[in-house]
């Protein structure tokens, strides 16, 4: 298991846990990222990432993307 941050390009992953606070949890639920779906990282752009989930593109934070564990 590692962090979507460190995520090969292109590839598509299955989200294993989501990590955080409570509040942390429910946004990236509600963005789309929940355990058993799939995600993509499309590009990293200056401490932000670009994934692709349940078909769109959503561009969150480093920070964030460190707690989407794959």
């Amino acid at each position: 298991m590692m962090p979507l941050v460190m995520a090969d390009m292109e590839k598509e992953f299955v989200i294993r846990r989501i990590g955080g606070t409570p509040e942390v949890k429910k946004h990236l639920e509600d963005l789309g990222f929940h355990a058993g779906g799939t995600v993509s990282v499309v590009s990293k752009l200056g401490g932000n990432v670009i994934v692709k989930v349940k078909e769109s593109r959503i561009a969150v934070s480093e920070e964030l993307a460190r707690k989407i564990m794959i």
